[in-house]
């Protein structure tokens, strides 16, 4: 089949490719995901290699229980940066493996909400969080987040202001799949320019081994129950920090899903079901904290692809993950990532978090919330100066004592828990959520362009 043909019609059985042509647009998505993917272990500390591992172990899982119907990839998620913040803020290892104990919760979480889905239908689930509440949970992520950028941009501003160049080029004037991947494309640039004026050591790099073993059992939740040092009161303060961020993450799921059933043009909410795609991502995610990777995610840049190839067989997003196992064994390539000067990364994650904060007011926006009412106005302003009064107060969390147990309340999750109860209560609701047609949730907090957004067009 011609190229134009590919570009003019959609294909949903790569087999009509060739091998050829499937492994170029598999190669493809990864890229589409990598810069993004990457960015998560360097900016909280975790493993480049078991990062790559479980993104692709855990977009196979999705695809099975989603019964390989969604052409979806999953990848690291920057909703959660804040949690790991919060419990290792300066990537300390130790302490790295209570943040991943607390989103592996978070994952299995996704599973409670799976359950309702299939007992009740989303309709009635979804009334319980709408964008009245997750918008605001959404811009105090983004907020919260900006003091770390800002540091990291201190290093070195000049390499830093390469990489915010770049990504904003790409967004704003690049076009086709330059427009899918500005993260990559400024990471490469502002690297080649820190390395350029000499700020790069790549003796690891020298050092590194060509193979190795992508998993490193001290850095995993398990080493925690087999030091004989558990810290049981940072651990409960972990899953009470970590876990609310997942009401925002499991909306963004909801949109993605959303959008990619626009983009391919079958409904997916419906078959195989948000249920199943839920306990996908949710497990997917608490098997990659378990072993010491990020969350995943749906990605949005991967949509972008889709859009952009019109080639929607699933097989192509499993080629990528086989491609992504296949880079995490390599140590090498790990640590030319791992050298990246801080600089190009707090450039990255200062227009990254500044849109994050931008998709929770897009989120309110899109879906129309009125603000007229009392009680929209009540949640909205309890989450937003709960979530960032408490994260900047001189204790940055509510701390309290429960026996001899003591237990921390960071600041976004008691705005989030506030939001949830408060909308519950209070009377007047007015969210509906439909799923016999993809649903305008706005929440993504990818960086892809087009119908990537989740929102109905």
């Amino acid at each position: 089949m011609s190229d134009k043909a590919i570009r003019n019609q959609a294909i949903y059985n790569a087999k009509e490719l060739g091998a050829p042509k499937v492994t170029i647009l598999g190669l493809q998505h990864m890229f589409a995901m990598f810069g993004s993917t990457v960015l998560v272990p360097l900016l909280t500390g975790l493993s480049v290699s078991t990062t790559l591992l479980f993104a692709g172990l855990g977009t196979l899982l999705f695809h099975l229980i989603s019964k390989r119907k969604v052409p979806a990839f999953l990848g690291s998620s920057f909703a959660f940066l804040a949690g790991y913040f919060a419990i290792a803020p300066n990537g300390e290892k130790e302490l790295l493996p209570y943040a991943c104990f607390g989103v592996a919760v978070a994952g299995l979480f996704y599973l409670v909400l799976a359950g309702l889905f299939k007992a009740f239908g989303a309709n009635k689930v979804m009334k319980y969080f709408p964008p009245v509440v997750t918008g605001p949970i959404i811009i105090a992520i983004g907020l919260n987040l900006s003091k770390t950028a800002i540091n990291s941009c201190s290093t070195h501003w000049i390499v830093a202001i390469v990489a915010i160049l770049i990504v904003v080029a790409c967004n704003i004037w690049g076009r086709g799949f330059v427009k899918i991947i500005p993260i990559l494309l400024g990471v490469i640039g502002s690297y080649l320019t820190a390395m350029c004026m000499g700020l790069i050591d790549f003796t690891p790099v020298k050092e590194a081994a060509w193979v190795g073993l992508p998993i490193d059992y001290n850095r995993t939740v398990f080493s925690l129950f087999t030091s004989g040092n558990l810290d049981s009161s940072l651990l409960i303060t972990a899953v009470i920090t970590i876990v609310p961020i997942a009401f925002a993450t499991m909306m963004e799921h909801i949109g993605d899903i959303s959008a990619i059933s626009s983009t391919v043009g079958k409904n997916f909410i419906k078959d195989p079901g948000l249920h199943r795609t839920l306990t996908g991502d949710g497990l997917a995610t608490a098997v990659a904290s378990l072993f010491g990777a990020p969350a995943n995610t749906t990605y949005g840049e991967n949509t972008g692809v889709l859009t952009l190839t019109k080639v929607y067989d699933p097989f192509v997003i499993r080629l990528a993950a086989y491609f992504a196992i296949l880079f995490s064994f390599c140590p090498k390539f790990a640590a030319v990532i791992e050298v990246m000067p801080t600089a190009t990364v707090g450039g990255i994650s200062l227009v990254l978090y500044g849109m994050i904060s931008a998709v929770g007011i897009r989120n309110v926006v899109e879906t129309q919330v009125d603000f007229s009412k009392s009680r929209n106005v009540i949640i909205a302003a309890l989450i937003l100066v709960l979530s960032i009064g408490i994260n900047y107060s001189d204790a940055g969390a509510l701390i309290f004592a429960v026996g001899s147990v003591t237990i921390s309340f960071s600041g976004l999750a008691t705005g989030s828990l506030v939001g949830i109860i408060l909308n519950a209560i209070l009377p007047d609701k007015d969210y509906k959520f439909e799923d016999d047609t993809p649903n305008k949730t706005g929440v993504d907090f990818e960086m892809a362009q087009g119908k990537s957004i989740g929102v109905e067009e």
